[in-house]
């Protein structure tokens, strides 16, 4: 009976690996395998990220780099010796140096900028000139072009020649003398036709274009849209200024989701992964909410206080607050993440908004006869079961059931209306968060809820 000798993990050859301290063997080992794994390598041992970076030929270095934390390729630039680090940064694509570069102190990126050729430094000194979380800083220069007069014989050996330094080569793109874009045609269509036939004869003329200062939330919107790998990026005299790729929109979307919903749990939006946020600044970034919160509570003991001696009366109105304020919290807490949503997806704008409130008034408005019919009935219960609430059970279940109502509309109306006036005002939807919509309207329906009472049981038990 034969038995099977268990193969070693990719840690573990690792591990063997770099204890021989073989250069050329650790060197052969890593370009040997897949670019996620090395990654995770890298990841799985800090000790020796930046030794794994530095024995890999510098273009397979480059793509493992480029898709690693911030925080470990922050650590890795400072522990490399200077020729390494210029040529890792010589070989990323201009985007995604640019991306590394923005997220470092000023003083940092001028020394890091001396490192780079002539050429890369002028390219990347051209991006970061953009605004920040613009196209501009996303778009890359590595792009493949032709001539409308070329032929289709031309236009392949064109790619043969530019395509190895380009970003990707689905799409080529077709400008004029002057450098004016004329066109962008999927490779497909070369492939599918003859040698001799000029690109002209393929042109439509139809493109869709981005400009550098545009936001890059819209862009991602651009590119759901038209189904793109790539698109153009031009400037108001429409010359073609680079690309930008699909994979750097992915990344845009990731961040902007992990922003909102940071923003949404009612904290400033984290710059780093959550373990690598030095505690003092994690403590900055969610205080000026709280106390923001805090502050806002305030109002509800204000509130409570200018209707004391309603309370005193009628001492079963204060057993529901609870119950009062998480309705309409909670009614809130969902229109808002709806809408929200809606928007960030492109589903809704701003000019919508009538047509958000009416369904959100029939919406709050069936969910708050539902529960306060619930509502009614407790009271009716308490009352049949229990012998609570008094003789007037009926009047003060109606009370009751009619605050709901009204809280609960109120809150969807709320949670739905703010984050489209904050997007209407330029500012982040995801600021009117579900702590922020839960404390706002914490005041308010406390204020429905007595004035509520106070209507209906007045001349009966206050």
């Amino acid at each position: 009976m034969s038995l099977e000798l268990e193969q070693p993990t990719l840690q573990e050859q690792f591990e063997a690996i770099i204890q021989t301290e073989d250069k050329l063997q650790i060197r052969e080992f890593l370009d040997d395998q897949n670019i996620s794994d090395v990654a995770l390598l890298v990841e799985e041992n800090p000790e020796h990220e930046s030794q794994i970076i530095a024995n890999m030929s510098v273009h397979r270095a480059a793509s493992v780099f480029k898709i690693i934390d911030l925080s470990t390729q922050k650590r890795i630039i400072h522990e490399l010796p200077p020729n390494t680090t210029a040529s890792l940064l010589n070989e990323l694509p201009a985007d995604d140096r640019t991306d590394f570069l923005e997220e470092l102190p000023s003083n940092v990126v001028r020394e890091l900028i001396k490192l780079l050729d002539p050429d890369e430094r002028k390219i990347t000194l051209s991006l970061l000139g953009y605004p920040e979380n613009s196209i501009g800083r996303l778009m890359t220069p590595d792009y493949v072009y032709v001539y409308p007069w070329n032929t289709i014989e031309e236009v392949f050996t064109t790619i043969r020649k530019f395509g190895k330094d380009s970003e990707t080569i689905n799409v080529i793109y077709i400008i004029n003398e002057k450098g004016e874009l004329l066109d962008d045609i999927r490779i497909r269509e070369f492939i599918l036709n003859p040698p001799d036939k000029k690109v002209e004869e393929l042109m439509d003329e139809r493109f869709v274009a981005l400009h550098p200062e545009d936001d890059q939330e819209t862009a991602s919107e651009v590119f759901k849209m038209n189904n793109r790998v790539a698109l153009p990026v031009v400037s108001n005299n429409n010359q073609l200024l680079g690309i930008v790729t699909i994979d750097d929109i992915l990344w845009v979307a990731e961040e902007e989701f992990s922003e909102d919903m940071q923003k949404m749990g009612g904290t400033e939006a984290l710059e780093e992964p959550y373990l690598d946020v030095p505690i003092f600044k994690l403590y900055k970034k969610r205080i000026i909410w709280l106390f923001i919160l805090f502050v806002g509570e305030t109002l509800t003991i204000a509130a409570m206080a200018n209707f004391q001696e309603t309370l005193e009366q009628v001492l079963v109105l204060s057993t529901f607050i609870p119950l009062i304020i998480s309705s309409g919290g909670n009614s809130g807490s969902q229109a808002a993440t709806l809408i929200i949503q809606a928007l960030a997806l492109g589903e809704i704008t701003v000019q919508d908004w009538w047509r958000i409130a009416r369904r959100e008034i029939l919406s709050g408005l069936f969910m708050g006869v539902t529960l306060g019919i619930v509502g009614f009935f407790i009271i009716y219960g308490g009352h049949q079961f229990f012998g609570l609430f008094g003789e007037h059970f009926i009047r003060i279940g109606f009370a009751i059931g009619t605050a709901i109502i009204g809280v609960v509309l109120w809150g969807t109306m709320m949670g739905s209306m703010l984050p489209l006036l904050l997007k209407k005002l330029g500012a982040d939807p995801a600021t009117s968060s579900t702590p922020f919509i839960a404390t706002l309207v914490d005041v308010t329906g406390l204020l429905i809820y007595f004035g509520t009472a106070f209507l209906l049981l007045k001349g009966v038990l206050l």
